[in-house]
């Protein structure tokens, strides 16, 4: 434990009113929720990058914002670093009886289901909401809501059986897409757009992948196909990008697309 109770001592003289940093100082639970966001992606990256070294830090940018969470917490006199660890031990123990009780489960299927179940009860004793969407979080991103969501109503039986109906909806979907940009009503078509991305959502749900890794993962490729096609118009054009026409940059994006073959 020698390391935590370092980084602890680092946080909270980085506190410290006196001869602490003046930023750190001045930070509060709220202001450092975007830095604790871009941490939590930044390791996301890293693993889908298979960057072991870049693993081990980002792991340990994401520790350091749990402690000065808990740093703030302590001067505020709401919890502190102890609060935190035990609090999660607790839950762990409480929400794996298979492990830690008597309780028994056949596979990690059940083992989810069981989970869910005791998360379920948590959650009606904690408010009294019992319905099988409450305590999904409205500040997950959305496409990671709309998978959470699915997911909570599917184990309720609310769900296609294969991903042929998902498909069937998504032609739906994208007809009255097309029906609204013809009607040209704003409204409508941000609605319909949204309903077709919910069920883009769901299709990848059924595929058994993470929608966010997956727009990642096209954000990624959009982007090295994107970088190689303002090479190739320097090399091969002696210009940029944006003065080709669209039949020269077609032609580019088809050329880069063969280079990664």
């Amino acid at each position: 434990m020698a390391a935590i109770d370092r980084l602890l001592a680092i946080m909270a003289r980085l506190r410290d009113p006196e001869h602490g940093c003046p930023w750190d100082r001045q930070q509060t639970l709220a202001s450092i929720v975007p830095h604790t966001l871009e941490e939590a992606y930044e390791l996301a990256e890293a693993i889908e990058t298979h960057d072991t070294e870049a693993i081990r830090q980002e792991l340990g940018d994401l520790l350091f914002q749990v402690v000065f969470y808990a740093q703030i917490g302590r001067e505020q006199g709401l919890f502190d670093f102890d609060d935190v660890a035990t609090a999660i031990a607790d839950k762990m123990l409480r929400r794996h009886p298979h492990v830690f009780g008597e309780a028994r489960v056949a596979d990690a299927e059940q083992q989810s289901a069981q989970w869910e179940a005791i998360k379920a009860a948590e959650r009606g004793n904690d408010n009294g909401d019992d319905s099988a969407l409450a305590g999904v979080s409205t500040a997950l991103p959305a496409l990671s809501r709309a998978r959470k969501l699915q997911q909570r109503a599917a184990r309720s039986g609310f769900d296609w059986p294969d991903h042929g109906g998902v498909l069937a909806k998504l032609e739906e979907e994208l007809d009255e897409v097309r029906e609204a940009l013809e009607a040209g009503e704003a409204g409508a078509i941000a609605e319909e757009l949204g309903d077709l991305l919910f069920v883009c959502v769901n299709l990848v749900r059924h595929a058994r992948l993470d929608p966010e890794a997956v727009l990642r993962h096209a954000n990624r490729k959009f982007e090295r196909r994107f970088r190689t096609m303002e090479r190739l118009a320097r090399v091969q054009h002696g210009c940029t990008l944006e003065q080709l026409d669209l039949a020269q940059q077609e032609a580019l994006w088809q050329q880069s697309k063969g280079e990664e073959k």
